[in-house]
């Protein structure tokens, strides 16, 4: 029996301060809204392995994720809200590939769910929505947490109306519940529960924005200890407040007679708000005003470290700090500040600058810290006591939008993607001790454009098209080829005639070869006064560069990039796709069109960049695939008029080609892709249909006819053969709109099916495949003084998919031994 198993899951983080959380109960898991999925990773993993599975059952993105621990068993559920007005409900489950199973969705808000909050081992959790409602929840469940049960016990209309951004619960005493509410208004609203039904207490004012965090945390661990709740908003400033029992007011905060803070006058007032709870006196003061972040702060949580309480805030200023009140004086303080220093804060970089942090979360241990910036990376830091300070980790990276295309270097060697998001990226697999993992090793391109479409050209270059008409060439540069080498053992001979990196100058869109400046000798040289007033992106020095580890992000946004070598002008509307010959020799492109003057095919030879013309005429709409066979002897393509054409080439050393056979009715709606077999299988090329339908054609002379027809399911969007023949067998792939994934071994002469499978449900993407590649055959790659054991690489076949849902999956299939 034929198996699939997920060797690498590639999924940026949702920009959404509440779209991740950190398991307390069963250190080691993080969960994270990827899109519309549910990332699943362990930052702390030895292995550095990365994502280890994507829940999928959202329809829209996710703006929330929630571990919510259950007195009496083992393992948390987890909790998520989406923009599809939806929460579900995620237990574990053994027999389950990806390990956990959705047990319930909720449906009852009206629209996008943004925050969640949960009380320990109680089983009460609260949602707010965009409807301007916070619906109070109870999780029922027996001993084994099957048949889980979801009930509402309240639900809440904010008044006056507003948005809810963040919640937080807390028990109060034996019997009361502590909700605090805030959002698109610059208070908090908190409201304590009395059988069981939460009423308004008080309207906590202050704040000067939006409010985009709330915590509780109760200030000692024993139960009588004022609770503090911190509020972090668009203001730049973190709020505390004190919760005390007891009809006499805590001693005034010395932070409020901080002479220092006496410019924020009534703001800092030190009003207190009296409420009761079961017969029960409590009050509510403002504690403490948290200043230095520069910009929005999106969250803030608590941690107690070794009886200290410690706050952790993340920023639009790309910073996260961590605060602590004052031994002596008992005035809150930043001790540790993490992420962009101050010098480079703004700097023009691929990416204009790294746009901030939307989430920070502490582990378990507290020994570790996650941030989450713009570009969908998260950032790891990790403590070292013997050292006291925090130092940064590999942690992961990811695409923010539907990706569009993949591509294997020519030799299979490493894995391009690029995507919606204005990047691509490369993949490659790191061989590090007896261990083996997949990690983002550069970010070749940052652009100002979506990109469409992607191929390689040999082992060290590639072209991408995107939305602004042309296409882009760009050469591997010395810092990645080196790195490749180093981590992955990708040899590249001609390393020493390469550019050392690239950079993109400011209001540019071509990345611009730069070399690497030794700081030592330009302190020697007398340049060193010069160099605070350079452009941190124009210049880059070699120990930057010099790093045996998987790039971290701000390696991957500052210093990865790969010089442009050239422009291909010539189409009038976005790219569609791209290909290359197999000798890399030619590029055949084609661009969006609703006329026959655009539906035009144009090619370019690789030597001198020249377009060989005409272009090439047939089609009447887009052209949506286009591939050469393996000899480069035909040109296939096909389009959205239902159309498929095959172009020859004149002579063997001839760069021209001319129309070979063509069906106008190829299939009975468009067609979406295309794939060559293998040289061995005789001349054979497959069609994948929106009329959910694939067709293997072959041809002899100038007849071809469909040998075989494979329904689908839905509408096929991609498909392609495995470059080589395996056991004189044909596998081909293809994927549908709705993100199934097939495999079919075919006889290599009848390409009869000898079988077929469709992939596990739970490992598919949750929506349309564009792309999937087969990784061309490739030696193992043992490195020198690196012990890493054989793959059995026989029949192991690696598959690459690019999907809607923003991720970027590789899968090993492994055949069955022939009969």
């Amino acid at each position: 029996m034929a198996v699939v198993e997920p060797i690498y899951l590639s999924a940026g983080g949702n920009r959404h301060p509440a779209a991740a959380d950190w398991n307390v109960d069963k250190p080691g898991l993080l969960a994270f809204g990827a899109g519309n999925n549910i990332a699943l990773w362990d930052p702390l993993d030895e292995g550095f392995h990365g994502v280890q599975a994507l829940l999928s059952g959202h329809t829209d993105i996710v703006n929330v994720v929630k571990f919510l621990p259950l007195k009496g068993v083992a393992d948390s559920l987890i909790l998520s809200g989406s923009a599809d007005k939806s929460l579900r409900i995620w237990s574990r489950a053994a027999d389950i590939s990806t390990g956990w199973l959705e047990v319930k969705t909720i449906t009852d808000h009206q629209s996008s769910i943004n925050c969640v909050a949960v009380l320990h081992d109680s089983g009460v959790f609260v949602s707010g929505s965009a409807d301007a409602k916070v619906n109070v929840w109870k999780v029922e469940h027996d001993e084994n947490s099957e048949g889980i049960e979801v009930r509402l016990l309240q639900t809440i209309s904010l008044t006056p109306k507003y948005f809810p951004l963040a919640v937080s619960l807390a028990q109060l005493n034996e019997s009361s519940i502590a909700l605090a509410v805030a959002g698109t208004k610059a208070s908090i609203q908190i409201y304590i529960s009395e059988a069981d039904i939460f009423k308004l207490a008080a309207t906590l004012t202050g704040h000067e924005g939006w409010i985009r965090s709330l915590s509780f945390v109760r200030e000692a661990s024993d139960d009588g200890a004022d609770l503090l709740l911190a509020s972090a908003s668009q203001d730049k400033y973190i709020r505390l407040w004190r919760f005390h029992q007891g009809e006499e007011l805590p001693a005034i905060s010395s932070a409020t007679s901080d002479p220092s803070l006496g410019a924020f006058g009534k703001s800092l007032s030190n009003k207190a708000h009296r409420f009761e709870a079961q017969d029960q006196k409590y009050s509510i003061t403002f504690e403490a005003l948290l200043l230095g972040h520069e910009d929005w702060i999106y969250s803030a949580r608590w941690r107690r470290h070794r009886d200290r309480l410690q706050l952790l805030s993340a920023s639009a200023d790309s910073s996260l700090a961590m605060w602590e009140p004052d031994t002596t004086s008992g005035v809150w303080i930043c001790v540790t500040r993490l992420g962009e220093i101050s010098t480079q804060k703004g700097a023009t970089t691929a990416t204009g600058s790294t746009g901030g942090f939307w989430i920070g979360l502490w582990s378990p241990s507290g020994d570790s810290v996650v941030s989450l910036g713009r570009t969908g990376s998260w950032r790891l830091w990790n403590y070292q006591p013997e050292e006291d300070r925090w130092t940064q980790s590999v942690a992961i990276s990811g695409h923010v939008k539907d990706v569009k295309g993949v591509a294997w270097a020519k030799d299979g060697s490493y894995l391009l993607s690029t995507s919606s998001d204005q990047t691509t990226r490369l993949h490659a697999e790191w061989l590090h001790e007896d261990k083996r993992s997949w990690h983002e090793f550069s970010r070749p391109q940052i652009h100002g454009y979506d990109l469409n479409c992607i191929d390689s050209i040999g082992t060290s270059r590639f072209i991408s098209g995107a939305d602004e008409k042309l296409l882009r060439v760009f050469d591997e540069p010395n810092a990645v080829a080196s790195l490749l080498d180093r981590c992955c053992g990708i040899r590249n001979e001609s390393v020493a005639a390469l550019p050392d990196a690239a950079n993109i100058p400011v209001l540019g869109l071509s990345n611009k070869a730069i070399h690497a400046v030794d700081e030592n000798e330009a302190y020697a040289n007398g340049q060193a006064e010069d160099q605070d007033t350079l452009d941190p992106a124009a210049v880059v020095s070699k120990s930057a560069l010099d790093i045996d580890y998987p790039p971290l992000e701000d390696h991957l946004a500052r210093h990865m990039l790969w010089p442009e070598v050239e422009k291909l002008y010539g189409h009038g509307y976005e790219i569609s796709t791209v290909a290359t010959s197999n000798d890399g020799g030619l590029v055949a492109t084609a661009c969006k069109a609703s006329s026959v003057d655009h539906a035009v095919i144009r090619l370019y030879e690789t030597k001198e960049w020249r377009e060989i013309k005409p272009p090439l005429t047939a089609h009447s709409l887009t052209v949506t695939g286009l591939a050469f066979s393996d000899d480069g002897q035909y040109l296939l393509s096909v389009g959205r008029d239902r159309q498929w054409t095959l172009f020859t080439r004149n002579g063997a050393a001839s760069r021209d080609y001319k129309l070979f056979a063509f069906n106008p009715k190829g299939h009975a709606r468009m067609i979406l892709g295309c794939s060559w077999a293998p040289r061995a299988a005789s001349r054979v090329f497959a069609t994948a249909g929106r009329d959910k339908l694939v067709k293997i054609w072959r041809f002899e002379n100038t007849d071809v006819a469909c040998v075989v027809t494979i329904p689908a399911t839905s509408p096929v969007t991609a498909i392609n053969f495995l470059s080589q023949l395996s056991n004189e067998e044909v596998i081909i792939a293809y994927g549908t709109e709705t993100g199934d994934i097939s495999i079919r071994v075919l006889e290599g002469k009848g390409l009869t099916t000898r079988y077929a499978f469709n992939m596990d449900q739970f490992l598919l993407p949750s929506k349309g495949v564009n792309q999937l590649v087969w990784r061309p055959q490739h030696p193992d790659r043992n490195v020198e003084n690196i012990n890493v054991s054989a793959e059995p690489q026989r029949k192991r076949h690696y598959l690459a998919v690019a999907s809607e849902d923003s991720s970027v999956r590789l899968f090993a299939l492994l055949l069955p031994d022939p009969a």
